[in-house]
C-alpha cells in the first residue's frame, strides 16, 4: 500500500511508533540528561545557596554592626556562683539574630567573658559577626558588672574565683557540646582560672581559644604609660585609694561625676590608641560602661591583678587551635603579654594590631573579627 497522504493539519506523516530497543535507548538517553540536569539544579541550587547565606550575612552583619552601642540582645539567663551570687548571661541561638547554620557543622558554643569594669555590652561588634555567622554564643557578665549580683566578701575577689564563675555559667547555658573561650583583658584571666581549677572539662570540651589584651601576670610591673616614678606612687598609693572611695561608694560616684571630663580623658587614653579617631558615640558608650561599675567593686579586684599569674595554667591551653591578638598601644596590658602568652601556646596565631589601645574588641573589630573567623573555620565551625 501506498504511504499515506498527510492529514489535514498536520506537517507530514504519522510518526513510526518505536521499537522495544528504540524505547529503551530513548530510556537511557532520559535518564542521563534527567541526571545531568539533576546535577546542573543541585549546583545551580548550592550556588545560589551559598551565595544567599554569603549575602544574608553581610546584611545581618552590617545591620547589626551599626545598631546602637548595647542594643543587641539574646536569651537572658543567671547561672549561680559557689557563694550564691547571680551571674547574668544571654544566648543567641543559631538563627536567631539572621545568622544560617550550616548544615553538618559541629553544634559549638562560643563563650565570651569581657573585661574588669566593662559588660558584656563590650562585645558588640563580636556579637554582630557571630550572629552573621549562625554560631551558638553565650555572653555574660562578670560578677560585680552589667547585671550580675555583687556578694561582698572578707577578703578581695581573686582571679581564681571567676574561674568558678566561669564553670557555673558554662553548666547553666552551655553543658554540652564543644566550646570555644574568648577572653578579653580580665576574662582572658578567667579563661586562665578556669583552666586550672577545671583542667577536665577543658581537656574534654574546649576545642579553640581567644585571648585578647589580657596576660598570664606580672602586672605588678606594668607602668601604665607613666614614668618610672609615676609608676611607682600609682601602685603604692591606688590600692588605699580605692578602698577609700569603696568605703564610701555614694560619695565617690559623686566625686567621680564631677570631674566627668577628667574621666573620659583618662577613659580615652586608656581605652584606646593614642593617635586613632574615635566615633564619639564609641567613646560615650566606653565611658558609660566604666562607670556603671560600683566603685566597690573597681576596689574590690584592683588587688586581684598584682596578685594574678597563671603562667603554670598555659601548658593545660595547649593543643587546640587558638590566637592571641592585642593592641600595640594597650597600656593595660602592654603587646609583650601577648607575645609571651603565643609563646607559651605553640598553635596560638598571634596578632598586634598598629595603633590600637586596651578596648581593642570595640576600637578595631575588623581585625579581632578576622582572628575569630579564622579559628572558627579551622574549627569548622562558621
Amino acid at each position: 500500500m501506498a504511504d499515506s497522504a498527510p492529514l489535514a493539519g498536520l506537517p507530514g506523516p504519522l510518526p513510526t511508533p518505536p521499537t522495544a530497543a528504540g524505547r529503551r535507548r530513548a530510556g537511557v538517553l532520559g535518564a542521563a540528561v534527567g541526571v545531568l540536569a539533576a546535577g546542573a539544579a543541585a549546583g545551580v541550587a548550592v550556588e545560589r545557596l551559598t551565595v544567599g547565606r554569603s549575602v544574608r550575612r553581610r546584611a545581618r552583619l552590617a545591620l547589626d554592626a551599626t545598631s546602637p552601642y548595647g542594643t543587641l540582645r539574646g536569651t537572658p539567663g543567671f547561672a549561680h556562683a559557689a557563694d550564691g551570687t547571680p551571674l547574668a548571661y544571654e544566648i543567641e541561638e543559631p538563627g536567631e539574630g539572621g545568622g544560617v547554620p550550616r548544615a553538618g557543622e559541629a553544634r559549638c558554643t562560643v563563650v565570651l567573658s569581657h573585661g574588669y569594669c566593662l559588660s558584656q555590652d563590650a562585645w558588640h561588634h563580636q556579637r554582630a559577626a557571630l550572629r552573621a555567622r549562625g554560631v551558638r554564643a553565650v555572653y555574660w557578665d562578670q560578677r560585680g558588672h552589667g547585671r550580675s549580683g555583687w556578694t561582698p566578701g572578707a577578703a578581695p575577689p581573686a582571679i581564681d574565683l571567676l574561674g568558678g564563675d566561669l564553670k557555673a555559667v558554662i553548666d547553666a547555658a552551655a553543658p554540652t557540646g564543644p566550646l570555644v573561650l574568648l577572653g578579653h583583658s580580665m576574662g582572658g584571666m578567667t579563661v586562665m582560672a578556669l583552666a586550672e581549677r577545671y583542667p577536665d572539662l577543658v581537656r574534654e570540651r574546649v576545642a579553640g581559644l581567644g585571648l585578647i589584651g589580657t596576660s598570664a601576670g606580672r602586672l605588678d610591673q606594668v607602668a601604665w604609660g607613666l614614668p618610672a616614678p609615676g609608676a611607682e606612687a600609682l601602685r603604692r598609693l591606688a590600692p588605699g585609694v580605692l578602698r577609700a572611695l569603696g568605703s564610701a561608694p555614694a560619695l565617690a560616684e559623686r566625686g567621680r561625676r564631677a570631674v566627668t571630663d577628667v574621666f573620659g580623658t583618662l577613659v580615652r587614653r586608656y581605652s584606646f590608641g593614642a593617635g586613632a579617631e574615635i566615633d564619639p558615640a564609641l567613646a560615650r558608650f566606653a565611658t558609660r560602661m566604666i562607670e556603671a561599675t560600683p566603685m566597690e567593686v573597681v576596689a574590690a579586684f584592683w588587688p586581684a591583678f598584682a596578685a594574678h599569674d597563671k603562667t603554670a595554667a598555659l601548658p593545660l591551653l595547649t593543643g587546640r587551635p587558638a590566637f592571641v591578638l592585642a593592641g600595640t598601644d594597650d597600656l593595660i596590658t602592654p603587646a609583650s603579654h601577648s607575645r609571651t602568652l603565643a609563646a607559651a601556646l605553640p598553635e596560638a596565631d598571634l596578632t598586634l594590631v598598629p595603633g590600637a589601645g586596651h578596648l581593642v574588641p570595640l576600637e578595631r573589630p575588623e581585625e579581632v573579627g578576622a582572628a575569630l573567623a579564622a579559628l572558627l573555620a579551622a574549627l569548622g565551625a562558621g
